[in-house]
């Protein structure tokens, strides 16, 4: 069983009041929860690394816990997801596929009823390297008014043995879409497309 040590956990809130535009009547919030982890397969090549998913499952619920209290507790509010990984150099893009089911699935399961897919990014980075996690609508991957993108990193990770692993959750549409499409209250497939 491969053992992922955490060396430091961060939450980061953002409240966006405006974007150059009329505030809005209800600011947008976004938060990621990222978690620097030592990576047990860092310098040499596995071909089975399938079953390490399921030790970073507990990860995955601990830092969606985390989201969710730092965006006030209250699932009904969450709207937006997305998920990133950086693997230090000694790693491969491989290892940050590793969470894609803890990473996804906490979300999907804290927040109940999710059905959209969950965005993802991954890279290979150096020492403070950044990664933009792209964020989709919970519920359907249409929705426009949530296409958005969150920067993350640790100015302290990953070392070449390392991996940052990332989760984002919003509240609300960007904060001043008006780029049409469907619209979150126009869900009516419930496929998690449309």
């Amino acid at each position: 069983m491969p053992d992922f040590p955490i060396r430091k956990i961060a939450v980061t809130v953002e409240e966006i009041l405006h974007d150059g535009g009329p505030p809005a009547h209800v600011p947008r919030r976004r938060a990621a929860a990222l978690a620097v982890v030592k990576n047990p397969f860092a310098g040499r090549y596995v071909e089975e690394l399938q079953s390490a998913m399921e030790d970073l499952k507990p990860l995955g619920l601990m830092l969606s816990d985390r989201l969710i209290a730092s965006l006030g507790g209250d699932t009904k509010a969450i709207d937006g997801y997305g998920k990133g990984a950086i693997v230090g150099s000694a790693g491969e893009l491989e290892h940050g596929a590793l969470w894609h089911v803890p990473g996804g699935y906490a979300m999907r399961d804290r927040l109940g009823e999710a059905k959209a897919i969950v965005p993802s990014a991954k890279k290979l980075g150096a020492f403070g390297a950044r990664l933009d996690v792209p964020i989709g609508h919970v519920n359907a991957a249409y929705v426009r008014s949530h296409f958005d993108a969150m920067e993350v990193g640790m100015p302290d990770g990953p070392r070449a043995d390392e991996i940052v692993f990332a989760l984002v959750m919003t509240c609300g549409p960007r904060i001043h879409d008006r780029m049409g499409g469907l619209k979150a209250s126009d869900i009516k497939a419930w496929d998690g497309l449309r």
